[in-house]
């Protein structure tokens, strides 16, 4: 519950306040008191925010000023060298059960959570039901300890979801709130408590939605504190949760430079990256398998910088180049690395998506090194049109090992889907677009704004 306090001269004042859909309810008092309570119920839900914000606006004016809610966890009890253990393999149980034994020596209750979460994942039919039912009801009591009020604070929001494992955060998703919100909720300080919390010392996964509903969403301030603060144990990382258009354009969101916290992650097997005015620098991520790189106008230089890039695990890769009014201005040969499948042993599925070049790809891809060793080939999104489904179809032997061959969202009418069917087992060439009549020829990307 938002909290707002007031304090001079003899004064001393809270105000705290509360929306759950259409009933609003206020707390107030002399600090360091419970106080009194009040709650007013409304017939519709707008009604109750309206209310919500106009109290608000009142006790700002009246001088109240928000309290943000801190971190104030107990110190959590730790052993360097059981945790290395686990860091040494954070995907293997073993160490965090030893872990657990240790703790709950120490009578932490995270400890009793972990031996519970174990014992459930173990169990089946009835018995996993009432082992879930008392890891919810230890959880809950020991709530405060484990995460502290600032991030407990923040679980009624959906701009905070969390995923436990063995008594730790595996999994964490981060985000401004919704437009419909009437929460104070600092996206950045709430990705700074939480990467600073211990229960997240072996986070595995963390997404990033939108940073701002309000304003330009720029992920500067957030990426400078995943790079500071992110744990050794984070393998898959997604700057970018948003759909578009409905939340916000694309093009209208910065990744900005990335290129410090790429260093910084050396470790990364998954990274996902939708928006627009991305720069990565030199990429050298050894472990990675998956890297996907969404856009509506990807620039040149990060398009160069994904061909070159040092990722010798590389199982999938996946580009949107985007449109050149915003930025997508590159060419087949900005990724003749990748068509050579240098430095690409072990690539098998390749996507080069929302390409306004698809009819340069057509030509080139016939004769690229790296289509021998693809399992599935991705030119969705693109400006496929029948002419470009000719060429394909004339080249048609060097497709066919092909497990899957996505051209869905292209340009083609019925006769050029007709003549990609074939090509391989598995074609998926729905949802085509229409052909505009203008100088360009009628191409056209499927996401550009």
């Amino acid at each position: 519950m938002p909290r707002f306090e007031y304090t001079e001269g003899t004064s001393s004042k809270f105000w705290e306040i509360e929306r759950k859909d259409t009933v609003v309810t206020t707390r107030w008092g002399r600090i360091g008191t419970e106080g009194q309570e009040k709650t007013q119920k409304f017939k519709q839900t707008y009604e109750a925010l309206q209310a919500y914000q106009k109290q608000v606006l009142e006790k700002t004016k009246k001088g109240y000023t928000r309290i943000k809610p801190k971190d104030t966890a107990p110190a959590a009890k730790t052993n360097p060298e059981l945790e290395a253990a686990i860091l040494q393999a954070p995907e293997s149980d073993d160490g965090y059960l030893v872990y657990a034994d240790w703790l709950q020596g120490q009578g932490d209750p995270r400890g009793e959570l972990m031996a519970l979460q174990h014992a459930q994942r173990q169990a089946q039919g009835a018995e996993s039901s009432s082992l879930k039912r008392k890891v919810a009801a230890l959880y809950k009591k020991h709530q405060g300890t484990l995460l502290g009020v600032g991030l407990t604070s923040m679980l009624g929001e959906k701009a905070l979801t969390l995923e436990w494992h063995l008594g730790f955060i595996r999994g964490a998703r981060v985000a401004a709130p919704g437009f419909d919100s009437d929460a104070d909720f600092d996206v950045v300080e709430t990705l700074t408590m939480l990467l600073r919390s211990p229960s997240a010392r072996f986070l595995q996964e963390l997404t990033l939605g939108l940073p701002d509903n309000d304003g330009d969403n720029e992920y500067g301030d957030l990426i400078k504190v995943v790079t500071r603060l992110a744990p050794k144990t984070l393998q898959r990382l997604f700057i970018g949760d948003f759909v578009f258009p409905d939340e916000s354009e694309i093009s209208w969101v910065k990744l900005g430079n990335l290129a410090p916290l790429l260093k910084a992650l050396p470790h990364l097997t998954t990274l996902r990256l939708r928006g627009g005015e991305v720069r990565l620098g030199p990429v050298e991520l050894p472990e990675l398998r998956r890297f996907t790189m969404e856009s509506g106008g990807l620039p040149r230089p990060a398009v160069q910088s994904i061909a070159s890039a040092k990722w010798p695990k590389l199982e999938q890769l996946e580009v949107w180049f985007g449109s050149e009014e915003y930025g997508g201005r590159s060419r087949p040969s900005d990724i003749q690395s990748i068509l050579d499948a240098t430095g690409l042993p072990n690539l098998k599925h390749l996507g080069l998506c929302n390409a306004a070049f698809s009819d340069e790809l057509a030509t080139v891809l016939p004769k690229a090194k790296v289509l021998k060793q693809l399992e599935s080939l991705d030119l969705s999104k693109g400006t496929l049109m029948d002419t470009d489904a000719e060429v394909l179809a004339a080249n048609a032997a060097v497709f066919k090992h092909l497990k899957k061959l996505d051209v869905s969202q292209n340009q083609l009418t019925r006769k050029g889907v007709k003549l990609l069917a074939s090509l391989c087992p598995d074609v998926a060439a729905g949802n085509q677009r229409d052909i505009y009549d203008d100088d360009e020829g009628g191409r056209y990307v499927a996401v550009g704004e």
